[in-house]
């Protein structure tokens, strides 16, 4: 789709006569959703890559010997593949999404009507934090009958995780469209964050089965809190003290996130 045409997309969509934030983002999110119909690599990003990816790891997990540490299979694999619907259906699919309409001037125009900046990244983000959320019901629906994964025993852990995790990685993914030229290259400012997460976030291996030094680092990390708490909502056995320390962490990167965005974020194509 030409950048002309995205353009006439989204504008039209959202230059009607809309007096309210959420109808003025619910404008936006429409176009945004049609667009997101469109584009084959982005469906492929978000909507795919999350479902397929979790089930090659299910060897590495049954070598793992996880029992030892008190988990199964499924409290594995679930919130693994919680993680890369959040990596790959938000945080990397929209860093290109911010990036690809910053470089239209999308933004740029979207700025000269009613929107307000925030309106205009939360709106841009809905779309694919809703099919986020939509892959997580279904991947908890899957792991219920594929894998014997009982009901959470404090569903309200894994509830608060996933819903920071999915404003994280909204803010994130936002953030590193500051350092993005073009969609091409989000492919490379998205990798430290993955590649981070998935080696360190409890992503493929379970902070349990680390050395006690490297996994004090690791609860640092972004990812990990939300890992931690929808896990731990399935386990029950989080401690309050684990509980506000995985909390405290997941919002320090959230405030820090939105800070840079709101000091750093571009508008306008980068030159």
């Amino acid at each position: 789709m030409s950048g002309a045409t995205v353009k006439d997309s989204v504008t039209h969509a959202v230059g009607r006569a809309v007096t309210t934030p959420a109808s003025r983002m619910a404008a936006l999110a429409r176009a945004e959703l049609t667009l997101l119909g469109r584009s084959r690599t982005t469906i492929i990003t978000a909507v795919f890559m999350p479902l397929v990816l979790p089930v090659s790891l299910t060897p590495v997990v049954e070598d793992m010997k996880v029992e030892d540490a008190g988990l199964s299979a499924g409290l594995v694999l679930l919130p693994s593949a919680i993680g890369f619907s959040l990596l790959f259906g938000v945080y990397t699919a929209l860093a290109a999404i911010y990036t690809a309409r910053r470089e239209e001037l999308v933004l740029k125009r979207l700025r000269t009507g009613e929107l307000r900046d925030p309106e205009i990244l939360a709106g841009s983000a809905l779309p694919v934090l809703a099919t986020a959320l939509v892959q997580s019901l279904v991947l908890v629906a899957g792991s219920a009958v594929l894998l014997d994964l009982p009901a959470p025993e404090a569903p309200h852990l894994a509830v608060l995780g996933l819903l920071l995790g999915l404003v994280m990685c909204a803010a994130l993914a936002a953030v590193t469209a500051v350092v993005t030229r073009n969609v091409e290259s989000a492919q490379v400012t998205t990798m430290p964050m993955v590649l981070v997460s998935m080696s360190g976030s409890g992503v493929t291996v379970p902070l349990e089965l680390l050395p006690d030094r490297l996994a004090s680092f690791c609860e640092l990390l972004p990812l990990t809190p939300v890992i931690t708490l929808i896990r731990g909502g399935w386990t029950g056995n989080l401690s309050a003290y684990e509980t506000l320390g995985a909390l405290a962490t997941a919002l320090a990167w959230t405030l820090l996130a939105v800070f840079a965005v709101r000091r750093w974020f571009r508008w306008e194509p980068r030159r």
